[in-house]
């Protein structure tokens, strides 16, 4: 058969039967199966399931989901251990809690995916709401407070803490010791750039400097985060509202813009994670960078050659006084609302999150302090290590782990973080075009940027009943 081109149609004869072959082989197939199916019939599975995106986590808690399930007579107490990516947990959760159809029972999310869980009503929210058995149990009085604030919405906790995951300074004690430089003449940023200033050089002779002070730049939204997270500022208060426009974040963003152009240039684009960061790090063209706890056990497995060369030191404060710790990342462990182990799953997640050696086993890993404040007095973290210069990483991160900053959870936090990032990367621009060097010439514009970004926050959030900044 021809079309009216005349060209010759294959599918002709199937187009006379009304369905194309494929359809018949799909029909077939769906049969045999549907057939095999029934053949063999499979019940609900027994047991729990437990869903968690880290592949260290999953190390650190294969023994321990073990020995449980060694102990448990009834197959409806055990529990099934799966490592999913963060990308496909999101997906699988939302897609379940929105359904209403069944997800696990126990899942761990990252702080970047909270939010967008905690979206609608309150009691609408995928995640058992375990306010009442937390305090209870005295789980609230027992654990590092600030580290509720990232799985806390509208006064509810929807997870446990998994950690604290404060954030210090780690720098290059060889070449800081080496120049004879006093690290203890170091309280602010401003005597950061001062103190260790000498140390910017030109290493190849081109007449360029090589060696920059900080591992910062001005498009990596996590270090930006935690700098003005340390400064106070942040993108939402304890209330929902909006505070991009923050003075202090103006101020914070004009300082970022001098550190990374201009005469005052101190930092240096090393990112974590690549080959290119690390080579940056070795070769010593970075000498200090923002150090999260868990950031230690990533540098003792990615990076040997600096072993013994490596300190751990507070945070230059922002003005004399100030706090000298931040926070970056954080997980929580929460409970499916639907789940039918309920009882079961939170006795579980308490073993799990409340064990003293589960701490010690992710401190010894992964350089991850514990949330739980009794187990703050382990061994372990007073033990030196000789990666960090014979230093106890672990008690300097327990010292500042009640002064980190509390985190909000609105589920815009994301979409502020680039407004925000958005406006730092278009005062960069506006120095450059402009020749402005100075935080004080930076700020009116800083200021400006910030309004801009904010106004375009409050639009998206007015949009949504459940969590509008005139909401009680």
């Amino acid at each position: 058969m021809r079309d009216a081109r005349g060209v010759n149609r294959p599918e002709a004869h199937s187009d006379r039967m009304g369905i194309s072959a494929g359809v018949w082989v799909i029909l077939g197939l769906a049969l045999v199966s549907s057939g095999w199916i029934l053949a063999h019939p499979r019940g609900a599975p027994s047991g729990m399931q437990l869903w968690t995106y880290a592949r260290t986590h999953t190390l650190n808690y294969a023994p321990i989901v073990a020995d449980w399930n060694r102990r448990q007579a009834d197959p409806d107490r055990r529990i099934e251990l799966s490592l999913i990516g963060p990308g496909p947990l999101r997906h699988r959760l939302m897609s379940g809690f929105m359904s209403r159809t069944p997800t696990a029972d126990l899942i761990e999310i990252e702080r970047s995916m909270a939010g967008e869980f905690f979206a609608g009503p309150v009691e609408a929210v995928g995640f058992l709401d375990l306010t009442d058995r937390i305090r209870a149990a005295g789980i609230d009085e027992a654990i590092n407070a600030p580290s509720f604030s990232p799985w806390t919405s509208r006064g509810r906790i929807f997870g446990l803490p998994h950690d604290v995951h404060p954030v210090l300074l780690g720098y290059r004690a060889d070449i800081v010791e080496d120049a004879g430089i006093d690290v203890s003449r170091i309280e602010t940023w401003a005597d950061f750039a001062r103190v260790l200033g000498p140390l910017i050089r030109d290493l190849d002779g081109d007449g360029r400097p090589d060696r920059y002070l900080l591992n910062y730049w001005y498009t990596n939204k996590d270090t930006t985060e935690v700098l003005l997270l340390q400064a106070g500022g942040g993108y939402f208060d304890e209330a929902g509202h909006v505070i991009v426009d923050s003075p202090v974040n103006a101020r914070v963003l004009a300082t970022l813009v001098t550190w990374v152009c201009g005469p005052g240039r101190i930092a240096l684009d090393a990112p974590e994670f690549t080959a290119s960061g690390n080579q940056l790090r070795l070769q010593g063209n970075v000498v200090c960078s923002l150090m999260p706890d868990w950031l230690c056990g990533v540098w003792r497995n990615d990076l040997p050659g600096l072993a013994g060369k490596i300190k751990i030191m507070p945070l230059p404060a922002w003005e004399p006084g100030g706090r000298r710790v931040s926070v970056w990342g954080g997980t929580m462990l929460g409970i499916a609302r639907d789940s039918p182990h309920i009882e079961t799953a939170w006795e579980f997640a308490q073993e799990l999150y409340l064990s003293a050696d589960m701490a010690e086993s992710l401190y010894r890993t992964a350089g991850i302090v514990s949330p739980v404040r009794r187990l703050w007095s382990l061994p372990c973290y007073d033990e030196p290590q000789p990666y960090f210069c014979r230093q106890a990483p672990g008690r300097t991160y327990l010292a500042h782990a009640p002064y980190v900053p509390r985190r909000t959870s609105s589920p815009f936090n994301e979409m502020a973080k680039e407004h925000l990032q958005e406006a730092l990367i278009e005062l960069r621009g506006y120095a450059l075009d402009h020749g402005v060097n100075t935080e004080a010439e930076l700020l009116p514009e800083a200021q400006r940027l910030l309004a801009r970004a904010a106004q375009n926050v409050r639009r998206t959030v007015a949009r949504n009943v459940f969590h509008r900044e005139d909401q009680p």
